[in-house]
């Protein structure tokens, strides 16, 4: 499948102009797969990402989607190759999986689609996106063969046309088939539309043209990289924080990272972690590369270019079978509530190097709660998932945002009216959290409330949060942030083992999502802004005098019992005591 391309001296006017016509191509195929989904997951959440291979299976365009989908995509293309020669792989063939261990995933609910793109019957790229299939649910997850149907990559179609044996098999295995099926057809559509909009960039500019500018931009990409790596001091920062999980009952364990910065490169050594555990919360290698990519992004230049020239001078080491580089069969279905937790250890030993540039702990969860059983209204099986936002955390100059995705996951709310229309519940509350937003002279971002009652029916629930145990960190004297919890009518105890639960009509469940940490001394907020955060109702007069000295007469002092902020590298330090 490798195409040689011969040399093309190019502007850098062409190259721009290509490049943003990338982006444009994967922009385009993702909202057209948002627009012709079935499910509330993909059409109202969007969760779903678009992308672009060259013919080498390199990077060289993604959609501003989900970052942490990116390892489901990494690799797709080589596996293909792998399983299918090039002299097999036709004009019109399209291929399927969802398989983290043999390609195309990082937990099986996200099915990849993925085309070779031909011109004059020659590869010249790949169009490939990914849908959360919201269907995979109450199975369990003490491995991977309880988490749903794992589909190797294989050809959904031939030549153009639909193998309906294989489209069948995967239907049979889901739970709400009908909804499965117009997703998979918004799939197939979104890489049709990438096909013909990459075929048309060619037949302007000329396949050697775009091959050369694509390579021009993973180059650029690169040369972004480094200088971004330049600008963090040399050294070697450590940082470690406690994570917890409903599917590993009370227990937390320890993540840790050491990194070391030297010249334009960085290394990320994740080798001292707990072993992979018998629940969902396990990474594997893909899932573990997207979420550093992502997280050094952020710190040393959020423009670069989404691409594979990006990933060059950035050095990631974890050992096999910890749960950050899991063998099989474990587990992987949860695996962004562990995900969102590495970007917190990231971005704390980042801290200690370049403090200006990183924000406080945010949430530190990727909140999930799943609803599913038969809809007494049309007597079909339904499955509702939602993923809850939470608090941005306080930056170095601007406080954080409230009840909003961070990090790794990028979804939108699913609106009140579409969930009530299409699923047999009903919300009863949906607010931000008062006082959960960490203290600091910029407050951290709240965290979110919903309330959700069972109509007329019995449910499955399944809720999986983290920061139940511990709380989002502050910065530079900023504290910490409000912790997370689920209840059922009031009561955590409702929550079984793994977050599941079998529910009675007019039962209510109550979703509580992590706050994020304050930056800063919070003794030295502005008057302003205190007063502004008591007149929205974001704290409460306890916590304006409490941790901001603001007493009833309007006076700002020192606090009385000052809160204590734990600094970035404590916990890591206690760990290795």
């Amino acid at each position: 499948m490798t195409t040689a391309f011969p040399s093309t001296e190019l502007t850098p006017i062409t190259v721009e102009v290509i490049g943003s016509s990338f982006s444009s191509i994967v922009e385009e195929m993702g909202m057209a797969l948002i627009r012709a989904s079935y499910s509330t997951n993909i059409k109202e959440r969007r969760d779903c990402s678009t992308i672009l291979f060259d013919a080498h299976g390199q990077t060289i365009a993604q959609a501003e989607h989900i970052p942490i989908h990116l390892g489901s995509l990494m690799g797709i293309v080589e596996e293909v190759l792998r399983r299918h020669p090039p002299d097999t792989i036709d004009p019109g063939d399209m291929f399927i999986g969802n398989d983290a261990y043999t390609g195309g995933g990082t937990h099986l609910p996200d099915i990849v689609v993925l085309s070779p793109i031909f011109v004059d019957r020659r590869p010249v790229a790949f169009a490939a996106n990914l849908s959360h299939h919201a269907d995979f649910v109450d199975r369990g997850h003490a491995h991977i063969y309880q988490e749903g149907l794992r589909i190797p990559p294989i050809k959904i179609f031939d030549r153009g046309e639909l193998r309906q044996d294989i489209l069948e098999f995967v239907l049979l295995n889901c739970q709400v088939p009908h909804e499965r099926l117009g997703d998979l057809r918004a799939q197939f559509a979104a890489n049709r539309l990438g096909v013909r909009r990459f075929q048309a960039l060619c037949a302007k500019y000329g396949v050697s043209t775009v091959a050369a500018a694509g390579e021009a931009l993973l180059d650029y990409a690169e040369r972004q990289a480094r200088t971004g790596i330049q600008h963090v001091p040399d050294g070697r920062y450590c940082f470690a924080d406690h994570f917890d999980s409903e599917e590993i009952g009370d227990q937390e364990l320890t993540l840790r990272v050491a990194i070391e910065v030297k010249g334009d490169e960085i290394h990320l050594d994740f080798c001292d972690n707990p072993p992979q555990v018998r629940a969902g919360l396990n990474m594997v290698w893909t899932a573990l590369l997207a979420t550093c990519y992502y997280a050094v992004k952020t710190v040393i230049d959020p423009t670069i270019l989404p691409n594979a020239g990006m990933y060059r001078p950035i050095h990631v080491a974890a050992t096999p079978g910890t749960i950050l580089n899991c063998t099989p069969p474990a587990a992987i279905n949860s695996r962004t509530q562990t995900a969102q937790r590495v970007v917190d250890v990231i971005l704390g030993a980042l801290a200690q190097a370049v403090p200006e540039r990183v924000i406080a702990a945010c949430t530190g969860s990727n909140t999930g709660i799943t609803f599913s059983g038969v809809d007494p209204r049309t007597s079909r099986y339904y499955s509702y998932l939602e993923t809850i936002g939470g608090g941005f955390g306080a930056r170095a100059t601007k406080d954080g945002l409230d009840g909003v995705q961070t990090h790794v996951t990028n979804t939108s709310n699913l609106p009140v009216e579409s969930l009530e229309v299409e699923h047999p519940l009903l919300v009863e509350r949906y607010e931000l959290v008062p006082d959960s937003g960490g203290p600091g002279q910029w407050r951290g971002g709240l965290a979110i409330r919903r309330d959700l009652r069972v109509l007329d029916h019995e449910a499955s629930f399944e809720g999986h949060t983290s920061r139940r145990l511990s709380a989002p960190w502050g910065l530079l004297g900023g504290c910490p942030g409000g912790r997370a919890g689920i209840t059922i009518d009031g009561r955590a105890t409702d929550v079984g083992s793994f977050g599941h639960a079998l529910l009675r009509p007019g039962q209510v469940v109550s979703v509580v999502t992590g706050g994020s940490g304050g930056y800063g001394d919070p003794r030295v907020r502005d008057r302003a802004f205190i007063e502004r955060d008591l007149e929205d109702g974001k704290i409460s007069p306890e916590k304006a005098r409490e941790a901001y000295g603001y007493d009833v007469d309007g006076e700002v002092e020192h606090p009385s019992t000052p809160l204590e902020p734990e600094r970035p590298g404590a916990a890591w330090e206690r760990s290795r005591q």
